[in-house]
């Protein structure tokens, strides 16, 4: 873990899938009127086919009026040119918009996940991160792609309604109360299929997640020969996963069906009155075409309702795991008046172990229990859940800017991550130095010969999590990103636990000799490290139990002589 400086994403305080949803749209209102608009001209175009069409019948052929003909079919032809000129527009605003809510969805994750670190892994599975990034995202956005379609569907419908009423009120009235009849017997099919949605994306959820943790250890797996119980898992929740799918392909069907059989019913009744009021003589034939058009052209809009029903069935859910995401809290929060740390380098005081570091001064932290120096170089770098109560000079660290204090304390980990990209990428993320420094720093960290076996050199590319290279490789290299910061309190956990001797003792050397003047804090019991220390502490049960060089506590300390020689007398 380097403690880097992060931008504010601006990350939205929102608790409910709703809330979200509006932020979303908020956010791209712009495209999302264009394309509303268009949907509306494209739509409402087509709306207005079958009106053309029985003018031109009823006054070009049966009115015997060639110029009454001629008009009304340009008048035709201008809605088809104008209607897909439209549609063109609104189908690339309308993936516009769902590329922007689907990677705006997933972006906004990355900075939560940037932004909280281990808290949100501790409190949502991985493999539900994973799956709202490549599942929830994408239906986030499915849900502005089709809101174009949806607007211009309800303005169409109602352009319709009012025609179909000025020729024939009870044909007016069956549209008017029919379409939304229709609809809301959808809800019947929409609220079961939502419950089994929700259900088939949680075991989806664990599927991914136990997936990408069978692949994480795979190695060990492979070790101990542990293959088989770990595969055994994935096939029964495979299994799972497709036993919940099944239940949802039922309703989806019945969903995708009534999308055919609402619209065709509804087709066949206007078509049935509309004949009646034709042989009746109450409309004419024209009429009659125009109608048999209209009720063509509503399947459109009825068929557009019911995918906007699923689309935003879908969309809720996505929304729903998503805001469950947005709604972890950071371990350490911003400070309402950040208080400003001293400026010059000063004591760093831990109260919950005893812990002073003097400035500028080598020091090494000895403990049994590793464990017990890990969460002190947390508490020094203000990582980890709760409040940290350590102090710079009786500033507590907790009251100051979590970016200054990132800035002046860096602490580098002794599980390295490195991420895809260029090694020059990976060593300096902020490109402030040029290669002499990144190559010093390598030197350091005694990383010469891992450059030296990389064909593009520090623009070779390092693959995910630095799978490449060994152990010992990440570790050095994780050393030179740390070195390269050049943070005024540098606090190493276990920083050479992976190499041999010689390149220990190498590496113990050279960052005494880098990092003089400066305040450097190690966590090891590696007597290489402690021979070159200015200062020793030795904590036990979490308290110090006594300060001193290597030297003296070697001879008076018989429980730190114990820790460091591993139980040896």
């Amino acid at each position: 873990m380097i403690s880097l400086p992060h931008a504010d994403p601006g990350t939205p305080d929102l608790t409910s899938p709703t809330a979200y949803l509006k932020w979303v749209g908020k956010g791209q209102w712009h495209t999302l009127v264009v394309a509303i608009a268009f949907g509306i001209v494209w739509l409402v175009s087509q709306a207005l086919f079958p009106a053309a069409m029985g003018k031109a019948i009823d006054e070009g052929i049966i009115g015997g009026d060639p110029g009454g003909l001629l008009r009304w079919c340009l008048i035709l032809v201008g809605l088809v040119v104008l209607s897909a000129a439209s549609g063109a527009m609104r189908h690339k605003y309308a993936v516009m918009n769902w590329m922007q809510g689907a990677f705006r969805s997933a972006q906004l994750i990355g900075h939560k996940a940037a932004d909280t670190g281990e808290a949100l892994t501790r409190t949502v599975p991985t493999g539900d991160v994973v799956a709202t990034v490549s599942s929830d995202a994408m239906r986030i956005g499915g849900l502005y792609d089709v809101s174009a379609r949806f607007a211009g569907a309800v303005v169409s419908y109602v352009v319709v309604a009012l025609i179909l009423l000025g020729a024939s009120t009870p044909l007016g009235l069956v549209v008017l109360i029919g379409v939304p009849v229709l609809v809301a017997c959808l809800t019947f099919i929409v609220r079961p299929l939502q419950s089994r949605q929700l259900a088939q994306r949680e075991e989806s959820g664990t599927l991914i997640g136990l997936g990408a943790d069978t692949v994480a250890g795979l190695r060990v797996l492979r070790g101990i020969g542990g293959e088989q119980p770990f595969l055994t898992r994935y096939a029964a929740q495979s299994q799972s996963v497709r036993q919940v799918g099944n239940r949802v392909a039922g309703y989806q069907a019945a969903l995708d069906a009534a999308q055919v059989l609402l619209p065709g019913i509804f087709v066949l009744v206007v078509v049935w009155l509309g004949a009646r009021f034709a042989i009746e003589g109450e409309i004419t034939p024209g009429q009659l075409v125009a109608f048999y058009g209209y009720t063509a052209f509503l399947v459109i809009p009825l068929r557009t309702a019911t995918e906007m029903v699923d689309r935003a069935t879908r969309a809720h859910i996505g929304a729903g795991k998503l805001t469950r995401i947005l709604r972890v809290r950071p371990d350490q929060a911003e400070p309402a008046e950040p208080q400003p740390l001293p400026r010059e380098p000063a004591l760093l005081h831990d109260p919950d172990s005893g812990v002073t570091v003097e400035p500028g001064r080598f020091t090494v932290v000895v403990s049994a229990q590793p464990e017990e120096s890990a969460a002190l170089a947390d508490r020094l770098g203000r990582f980890g859940a709760g409040e940290t109560d350590v102090r710079l000079d009786g500033t507590r660290l907790a009251d100051a800017s979590l970016a200054e204090v990132r800035r002046r304390v860096v602490v580098s980990e002794s599980d390295p991550r490195l991420f895809t990209g260029t090694l020059r990428e990976g060593l300096d993320p902020w490109g402030e130095h040029d290669d002499a420094a990144i190559l010093e720093a390598l030197a350091v960290a005694s990383g010469d010969d891992v450059l030296e076996a990389l064909p593009g050199g520090l623009d070779n590319e390092v693959e995910e999590r630095g799978r490449a290279f060994s152990g010992g490789q990440r570790q050095r290299l994780a050393l030179t990103r740390a070195l390269l910061t050049g943070a005024e309190t540098l606090v190493l956990v276990e920083p050479t636990s992976a190499v041999d001797a010689h390149t220990e003792s190498r590496i113990a050397g050279r960052i005494t000799a880098a990092r003089a003047g400066r305040t450097t804090v190690v966590m090891s019991a590696s007597p290489l490290l402690l021979d070159r220390a200015d200062s020793v502490v030795f904590v036990r049960n979490g308290r110090v139990a006594a300060t001193g060089t290597h030297a003296e506590l070697m001879a008076g300390v018989p429980d730190y002589r114990r820790t460091v020689v591993r139980g040896e007398d």
